[in-house]
C-alpha cells in the first residue's frame, strides 16, 4: 500500500487537519519535477545522475558516515531554530543553491516554507495534546488515590472495636478499628488493593504501611460522589437533593460503581494515549517519505539533515506518551484486573473489527432470495386475480398492515446500511460520534444481511399465507395460518431480547438501551444516539401503528370479528391518536431535558418545533378520521406551518447549511462532498419530501392505487428522506468534532475533591466580579 493511503487510513478523523498535508506536498513536488523535466541542460543529466545513484546505491549503502560527511561540507539548505516566548519552537529553512541551480529556486523554496509551516503546525498540536494528557494524568492519580482508600475504608466496615471518625458530607458517623488497619496493611503489602505508582500512583514499603493506610484515609474526608444524572433514580434523588454531589456511604454497591467507572475513564484515557502514539509515528514517516520523494527527484540530498531537525523537535524527541501509556498499562491490571495482563490488554487494546467473507456471501445469498420471494409473491397475486375478487380484496386489506410492518422496517434498515457505507467512504467516524465499543459496531454487510433474512422470512410467511388462504383444497390449515405473522413477530422480538452471545448481541443490547432511555427521556441524560433514535421512531409511526393493529387483529375473537374493521372501535381510534404521537413526544421531553441541563435557548425552540408538530399530527388524525371541512382546514394549516418549521431546521441547524457568510454560497465552509450540487439537491428533495407529508390531508387521487397503498409509499419515502437526513447531520456533527478536535468522548469522573470544587468557586466569583 502506498504511503498516502496508508497515512490516510490511519489519521484519526477528528485530527486530519493537524496532520502533515502530504498530498499537499506532492503536488509541489510535481510542479518542481515537471519543471526539472522541461529543462533542456538538465533534462538528460538528472536521469543519468539518478540512475548512477541508484546503480551503486548497494555498494554505498553501509556508510552512513560518508554520506552525513558530504551533507555537513556541502548542505543544500539551512534550517533555523526561532525559540518563541512560550517555549516553543518554529522552524525556518534557507535554500543554499548555487547560480546554475537557482533556476528552481521559487517551487524548491515554496516547497520548504510548507514544509517548515507543517512541521510547525504538527509540533505545536502535539505539544498541546501532550500538555492536557498530563493534565488528565495527574487528575486520574487524584482519583486513584481515593479509589484505593475507598477500598481500604470499605474493608474496615466488616473490622470490630471500632473508633469513629467524622465524615464532613455526613452526619453520622464512620467506624474504624486499630486492628483493621493491620490487617488491611497486610492487604496492600500483598497486592490486593494496589497503591499506585509513581506520577500516577504512591509508592509505599512494609515499614510505613499504618502510616500510608492513615493518609490514605484522610483522602476521604476531602472527597465526594460526583453525580452523573444517567439513570432516573439518580435523576430523581438529583432533584430532591444536592445537585453536585452525594457524601460516601463506604458500601460494596458503591465501590463497584466507583470501579466501573474509574476502569471505563482509563481505557478511555489509554485510547487518547494510543492515538497520540500513532499521530506522532505517522507524521514523522510522512516528513521521511516526502524529503525522500524530494531527493529522488532534484538529486539533493537533504533529507538525513532535515530529519535531525525533526527528531529533535518535541515530535520526533518527546517520550512523556510513550512512559505514560506504560504506567497507565501496569497501573490499570494491577488495580482493576488483578494483575492479569492478558485480560488487562484486551480491555486496553481492543481488536477492530475485521469483516468476514460469510457476511458478504450470506448478503448475497439471501438477497437474491428475497428477490426471488418478491417475484413469486406478485405472479401469485396476479395468477390468482386476487386484486379483482372481492372477498380475496378485502382480505388484503385485512392483513396487509400485519406484513406492511415488516416493509418499513427492512426499508429502514437497507437506508440505514446505505448510510454506513457512505459515512465510511466520506471517513464520518459514525462509531465515535455514536458511542459504539471498538471493534463492535457494524458495518455496511451486516446490515445489509440482517435486512434480507427478515425480509426472506417476511416475504416466506406472506407467500405461505396467500397460498394457503386462497386455495380451497388447504382451507383446514387457516387457523394455523392466520398466527403466521404473530409467530414472525413473537421471533423477531425473542431474538431481539435474547441474552446469549449469538446474533451480534452487542448492537442489539445497545439498541434496547437506546430505546428505553428514549421511553425514560427526561429521566436519562440525553446523548447523540438517544436523539438520534428518537428521530429514526418519528419516521416510523405508520410501523408503530401496526403494533396496534396487532393487537386489534388477535384480539379481536374469531375471524370474522377480525376482518371487520378496527376503526370501528372506540378503543382503537383513542390508541391511533396516541401511537402517532409518542416518537415526536419523545423527542419534546428530551429537548426539554437538555433544555434543564444545558441551558441552551435553540434546546427550547426545538422543543418547541416538536410540540407543534405534535398539535399537527392529532388534527391530522383527527380529520382522517372524522373528516369534514373544518377539520381539513385546521388539519392542512397546522401541518403546512409543521413543515415549514421542520425543513427550515433540518437545512439550517441539523446540516449546518445556507450560511450566509460561507465561502461556499448557501452552504457551509466544509464540505465533505466534493459535488455541491450534491447538496443542494439534498435541499431540495427534503422539502419535496417534507410536503409530501400534506397526502393525508390533500387526499390525492390515483385511480390505480388504494388508499392503504398511497399510505405505505408516502411512509415508505419519508422513511428514504429519513436516510437522506442522517448523512448530512452526521456530517455535521463529525465537521463540528473536526473544528474542535474533538476524538474523545470526556469520561466524569467519580470523585470530586472540594478543594478543587472551592477553586471552582472561587474562579466563578472572579469572573462575575468582572
Amino acid at each position: 500500500m502506498k504511503f498516502g493511503k496508508n497515512l490516510k487510513k490511519h489519521k484519526v478523523p477528528e485530527w486530519t487537519e493537524a496532520y502533515v498535508d502530504y498530498n499537499g506536498l506532492k503536488r509541489i513536488l510535481q510542479e518542481i519535477r515537471n519543471f526539472i523535466r522541461n529543462k533542456p541542460n538538465t533534462a538528460t543529466d538528472s536521469p543519468k545522475r539518478l540512475s548512477l545513484f541508484r546503480e551503486f546505491s548497494a555498494l554505498t549503502r553501509h556508510d552512513d558516515n560518508l554520506k552525513n560527511q558530504v551533507d555537513i561540507e556541502n548542505p543544500v539548505i539551512s534550517v533555523h531554530t526561532v525559540q518563541q516566548e512560550n517555549s516553543r519552537k518554529l522552524y525556518n529553512t534557507k535554500l543554499l543553491l548555487s547560480p546554475e541551480e537557482g533556476e528552481s529556486e521559487e517551487n524548491e523554496r515554496i516547497f520548504f516554507e510548507k514544509l517548515d509551516n507543517e512541521l510547525n503546525k504538527t509540533n505545536d498540536f502535539y505539544k498541546d495534546k501532550v500538555e492536557e494528557v498530563m493534565k488528565e494524568a495527574a487528575l486520574l492519580k487524584k482519583q486513584l488515590e481515593a479509589l484505593v482508600a475507598l477500598r481500604i475504608k470499605v474493608a474496615n466496615q466488616s473490622c470490630v472495636a471500632p473508633s469513629k471518625i467524622k465524615s464532613p458530607v455526613r452526619s453520622d458517623t464512620v467506624e474504624v478499628d486499630s486492628s483493621c488497619q493491620v490487617q488491611r496493611s497486610d492487604s496492600v503489602a500483598k497486592g490486593n488493593i494496589p497503591p499506585t505508582e509513581n506520577s500516577v500512583d504512591t509508592v509505599t514499603n512494609e515499614e510505613n504501611i499504618d502510616e500510608q493506610n492513615s493518609s490514605h484515609l484522610d483522602i476521604l474526608d476531602r472527597i465526594k460522589i460526583s453525580k452523573t444524572f444517567d439513570s432516573p433514580i439518580s435523576t430523581i434523588k438529583g432533584v430532591l437533593k444536592d445537585s453536585r454531589g452525594s457524601g460516601l456511604s463506604y458500601n460494596k454497591e458503591e465501590l463497584k460503581e466507583v470501579e466501573d467507572r474509574l476502569k471505563v475513564a482509563f481505557v478511555e484515557f489509554y485510547q487518547k494515549l494510543s492515538h497520540l502514539k500513532s499521530y506522532s509515528f505517522m507524521n514523522l514517516s510522512a516528513f521521511l517519505k516526502i524529503l525522500k520523494k524530494y531527493e529522488k527527484i532534484t538529486s539533493r540530498r537533504v533529507a538525513s539533515l532535515y530529519m535531525k531537525i525533526v527528531d529533535n523537535s518535541y515530535l520526533g524527541s518527546s517520550d512523556e506518551v510513550i512512559s505514560l501509556m506504560e504506567r497507565v498499562e501496569a497501573v490499570f491490571i494491577k488495580n482493576f484486573l488483578n494483575s492479569n495482563r492478558r485480560e488487562g490488554m484486551k480491555l486496553l487494546r481492543p481488536k477492530q473489527k475485521v469483516e468476514k467473507h460469510r457476511v458478504t456471501f450470506l448478503s448475497g445469498f439471501f438477497s437474491g432470495c428475497s428477490i426471488s420471494l418478491l417475484v413469486a409473491v406478485i405472479l401469485l397475486i396476479e395468477d390468482r386475480k386476487l386484486m379483482l375478487k372481492k372477498g380475496a380484496t378485502s382480505y388484503m386489506y385485512t392483513i396487509f398492515p400485519l406484513y406492511s410492518f415488516y416493509t418499513y422496517i427492512v426499508l429502514h434498515m437497507l437506508v440505514y446500511a446505505a448510510n454506513i457505507y457512505f459515512w465510511r467512504r466520506y471517513k464520518i467516524n459514525y462509531p465515535f460520534i455514536f458511542g459504539f465499543k471498538q471493534g463492535t459496531e457494524l458495518g455496511y454487510r451486516d446490515i445489509f444481511l440482517l435486512s434480507n433474512c427478515l425480509a426472506v422470512a417476511a416475504l416466506a410467511t406472506f407467500l405461505v399465507h396467500l397460498h394457503v388462504k386462497m386455495d380451497s383444497k388447504s382451507q383446514h390449515y387457516e387457523t394455523y395460518v392466520e398466527l403466521l405473522p404473530l409467530g414472525l413477530i413473537i421471533v423477531l422480538v425473542a431474538i431481539t431480547f435474547c441474552p446469549f452471545n449469538i446474533i451480534y448481541r452487542s448492537s442489539r443490547f445497545f439498541l434496547i438501551k437506546c430505546g428505553l432511555r428514549c421511553v425514560c427521556a427526561p429521566l436519562y441524560k440525553v446523548t447523540l444516539p438517544d436523539f438520534f433514535l428518537a428521530d429514526q421512531f418519528t419516521s416510523q409511526v405508520h410501523a408503530i401503528r401496526s403494533f396496534e393493529y396487532y393487537v386489534c387483529f388477535y384480539g379481536g375473537g374469531k375471524l370474522s370479528r377480525r376482518l371487520s374493521n378496527c376503526k370501528s372501535h372506540d378503543i382503537y381510534n383513542v390508541f391511533y391518536f396516541i401511537v402517532a404521537v409518542i416518537p415526536y413526544w419523545f423527542r419534546f421531553l428530551q429537548c426539554v431535558r437538555r433544555l434543564l441541563e444545558e441551558r441552551d435557548i435553540a434546546h427550547a425552540y426545538n422543543g418547541l418545533r416538536y410540540f407543534g408538530t405534535i398539535v399537527a399530527v392529532v388534527i391530522r388524525t383527527a380529520y382522517e378520521l372524522r373528516k369534514g371541512t373544518l377539520w381539513k382546514v385546521l388539519a392542512l394549516v397546522s401541518s403546512v406551518i409543521a413543515t415549514i418549521a421542520n425543513t427550515y431546521w433540518d437545512i439550517f441547524v441539523d446540516w449546518g447549511l445556507l450560511q450566509r457568510k460561507s465561502k461556499n454560497p448557501f452552504l457551509r465552509d466544509k464540505l465533505l462532498v466534493s459535488h455541491k450540487n450534491v447538496y443542494f439537491a439534498a435541499m431540495v428533495l427534503d422539502v419535496v419530501l417534507r410536503f409530501a407529508w400534506l397526502q393525508v390531508v390533500l387526499t390525492f387521487d390515483v385511480h390505480s392505487l388504494q388508499g392503504k397503498t398511497i399510505a405505505t409509499i408516502f411512509s415508505c419515502l419519508e422513511i428514504l428522506r429519513r436516510g437522506l437526513w442522517n448523512f448530512f447531520r452526521l456530517e455535521n456533527e463529525h465537521l463540528n468534532n473536526v473544528g474542535k478536535y474533538r476524538a474523545f468522548k470526556s469520561m466524569p469522573l467519580p470523585f470530586t475533591y472540594y478543594d478543587d470544587e472551592d477553586d471552582d468557586d472561587d474562579d466563578d466569583a472572579i469572573d462575575k466580579d468582572d
